[in-house]
């Protein structure tokens, strides 16, 4: 069971996130042959990481910071899911688990989704 420490000044929004983000970890797990892709997003950038659970290891990560991407649309966040995608391809992974990290599958965590499957990687 994952317990979460909220601090008092977090907002409800962020609050509401983190535990939506704990419900899903508890069904949710990478492993060697099946990685979770993770996606994280703040408000000027999108992260995206391919983990290995069982080791606790980030086999694969790529950023907007990385690329040099300034704008935060769905475009942009296509792309990551893209260049995590080839980088993922790249290692011989193949398929992984998608982990929306309490955000709503809309926008652009769902084009991060996107832009990884049109690259090759099956969820």
């Amino acid at each position: 069971m994952i317990r979460i420490k909220l601090k008092k000044r977090t907002s409800n929004k962020v609050n509401k996130r983190v535990k939506n983000k704990a419900r899903i970890r508890k069904k949710v797990d990478g492993h060697t042959e099946r990685p979770r892709l993770a996606v994280f997003r703040s408000g000027r950038h999108m992260y995206a990481q391919v983990i290995d659970d069982s080791t606790g290891k980030t086999l694969v990560s790529f950023s907007t910071l990385e690329g040099n991407l300034n704008k935060k649309n769905i475009e942009t966040a296509k792309q990551v899911g893209a260049e995590v995608a080839k980088r993922a391809l790249a290692k011989n992974i193949k398929s992984v688990v998608f982990d929306r990290s309490g955000y709503v599958f809309h926008g652009r965590v769902k084009a991060v989704a996107d832009g990884a499957r049109e690259a090759g990687l099956s969820f």
